[in-house]
């Protein structure tokens, strides 16, 4: 079959061949019809992401661990459960029947692939309780699960949307997403603090953080009183680190500032599956938008060191 393949940690994907999946006893064979191609999956490539040992020591091997393909039977299935040096930039994958679930009647296949992105995103909701009326600040917001989340939360009904990003060009373009105020982190550390506190307005009821490090650092700088206080509780869901992997954390900011921290897949066991179908509810009526730039497989070179995607989901599909 064809594939992407990597022959080297940090490599780019080449199409070539490589040898057929076989199909083991409880699996199914998937003809792929759509992978979106994420960070997470160049951070495995990479060899950056915690995941990605069994990746690297099977090289040369396929990315990407999940796609949109169909069965023998024809049946549209979202899957996954690929066992290295397999993975599904490929023409087939073999999974267990079990990673196989049908996609509902309505959505095509490039924006099925793209939908785990707007399903993050409710974490807002799923780990960060956000109720209707509340104030949200998403940390990242001008990346492709950024503006998703940036979407989501005002299908969710918050009263205040605060985003953040480095590029003033795509922070002006939140607005017409719903912005309401937007911050430059590629400030210096004062002025960085100062407009997270200027934006507050009575304070930031949950935090969406696709970002962490240097930036969510003075976030707790900000957040933190210089003196006695009772502030309003501040609920940050940490989902990303794409601005840093750690951070300080100074005891006072969680003994004073009222922030509460959670990871994004706090309570997911009990609310993935209404996450899920409330995502798939909007975008089959039109009232969330997933961007989505399609590529065929054997241009996938070109794809995966693309930089001009502007918030839209890289996904590859079959020649």
């Amino acid at each position: 079959m064809k594939a992407a393949v990597v022959d080297r940690v940090g490599g780019i994907p080449r199409y070539q061949d490589f040898r057929d999946p076989e199909v083991g006893e409880g699996e199914v064979l998937v003809t792929v019809e759509a992978v979106a191609v994420e960070n997470v999956d160049k951070a495995i490539v990479a060899g950056t992401h915690y995941t990605s040992g069994p990746f690297q020591a099977a090289l040369p091997a396929i990315p990407c661990f999940d796609g949109i393909g169909r069965l023998p039977d024809g049946t549209l299935v979202g899957f996954g459960g690929v066992t290295p040096p397999y993975g599904t930039l490929a023409q087939y994958a073999a999974v267990p029947a079990t990673h196989a679930a049908p996609i509902p009647e309505g959505i095509e296949p490039p924006v099925a692939a793209a939908l785990s992105s707007a399903i993050s995103a409710m974490c807002m909701r799923t780990a960060g309780g956000l109720v209707e009326g509340e104030t949200v600040l998403i940390q990242g917001a001008t990346g492709v699960a950024g503006r998703l989340a940036v979407k989501v939360a005002r299908l969710l009904g918050a009263g205040r949307i605060v985003a953040t990003g480095r590029d003033d060009d795509a922070l002006r373009e939140l607005t017409d997403l719903g912005v309401d105020a937007v911050i430059n982190t590629a400030v210096d550390d004062a002025d960085l603090i100062e407009a997270y506190r200027e934006h507050a307005g009575d304070g930031y009821d949950v935090v969406v953080d696709y970002l962490w490090g240097r930036p969510t650092e003075l976030l707790v700088r900000a957040l933190t009183p210089e003196s006695f206080a009772m502030p309003k509780p501040t609920r940050l869901v940490q989902i990303g680190e794409s601005a840093g992997a750690s951070l300080q954390l100074s005891a006072d900011a969680l003994r004073t500032s009222g922030l509460e921290i959670f990871g994004a897949s706090r309570n997911l066991a009990t609310g993935m599956a209404a996450a899920y179908q409330q995502i798939v509810d909007w975008v089959r009526s039109g009232e969330l938008v997933i961007d989505v730039v399609t590529m065929p497989l054997s241009r996938i070179e070109e794809a995966w060191t693309r930089t001009d995607l502007r918030g839209k989901r890289l996904v590859i599909v079959p020649d």
